[in-house]
């Protein structure tokens, strides 16, 4: 098992912690701990609170169900700043507008025109400061032709960072080519996503994980790593709990779209320019069905919280 959790609260959400890290203001140590709520919506989604705890603020990532997420910020005492959208589909963006008319002044950040309810236009590289939170804006397109990923940190602190990668990098896998090409996925994965510290947390947009370690395992079946990684997610799918975050270190040893030069991965393929690996891979992926093994959990939404840096 690569990663365990310990269940300590019941409520509607998947809730995961930076550990507290010190901010000195005037030689005066203040503890400040930003904390990601990881919140399972539709049939696979998900979306993300951002939040703040010493001030309550809170930043919403890709808040596709509203009334869901003005349910917890109301009932927990947050106070929603802004809307970091990574990309314009539906199930991504369709809570922006509603969002907009229920509370005055809020924000929504992204990267295309096609988004509901954006305010701000952001480019790459472009950086955002929500008190002690920092964003780096990270363009990705391919998946969408406007697709934006967020590397987030906290000021003072020299805990993990994350990333929200949407629909460009998943636990095991990657976004479809919908507006892009294999070029651009491979920049996307290698020179933005895969240049990050390898220890940042990846929080996705989706929970593909069991089916791509399917593939993964299909593609390189001696991977001991993708074994024992596909274990430990059909375990958590069997408590409906999720499988974020991963780490970048973590996908360079089982997620084969970023192993492109691996022997096994190539073999797969019948390809050596790394390119080419992976549009081969993805076309691959796109014909690959993952069997029926149960039918799909309900709907109701457990809950837990857990330290994102402890074991």
């Amino acid at each position: 098992m690569f990663r365990g959790r310990q269940s300590i609260q019941s409520v509607l959400t998947h809730q995961t912690s930076f550990s507290q890290c010190g901010a000195r203001l005037m030689r005066v140590h203040v503890r400040v701990t930003m904390k990601v709520k990881v919140i399972s919506i539709l049939e696979d989604n998900y979306m993300y609170l951002v939040i703040e705890e010493q001030s309550k603020q809170a930043i919403a990532v890709d808040p596709a169900v509203p009334h869901r997420l003005l349910e917890i910020v109301n009932r927990e005492g947050f106070t929603l700043t802004a809307v970091l959208t990574t990309h314009h589909h539906w199930d991504h963006a369709r809570g922006n507008e509603t969002l907009l008319k229920e509370i005055p002044g809020l924000r929504v950040y992204g990267g295309d025109d096609r988004i509901g309810g954006l305010t701000d236009k952001v480019t790459n590289a472009q950086e955002l400061k929500f008190n002690s939170i920092n964003v780096r804006c990270l363009f990705t397109p391919c998946h969408t032709s406007g697709h934006m990923c967020y590397f987030v940190w906290e000021d003072e602190c020299a805990d993990a960072p994350a990333v929200f990668t949407g629909d460009t990098l998943f636990i095991g896998g990657c976004g479809r080519f919908l507006e892009g090409t294999a070029e651009q996925m491979y920049h996307n994965l290698t020179q933005v996503l895969g240049s990050l510290p390898q220890d940042t947390k990846v929080f996705c947009g989706h929970e593909y994980t069991i089916k791509n370690l399917k593939f993964a395992m299909l593609v390189e079946p001696e991977n001991e790593k993708v074994k024992e990684m596909l274990s430990w997610a059909r375990a958590r799918d069997d408590d409906d709990k999720p499988t974020v975050p991963s780490t970048l270190m973590e996908e360079f040893e089982y997620n084969p779209f970023l192993r492109l030069s691996e022997e096994g991965v190539q073999r797969f393929t019948g390809k050596t320019d790394p390119i080419e690996v992976l549009r081969v891979l993805r076309k691959e992926k796109d014909k690959f069905k993952k069997p029926k093994e149960r039918l799909p959990p309900h709907h109701a939404m457990l809950a837990l919280e857990w330290g994102l840096l402890r074991p």
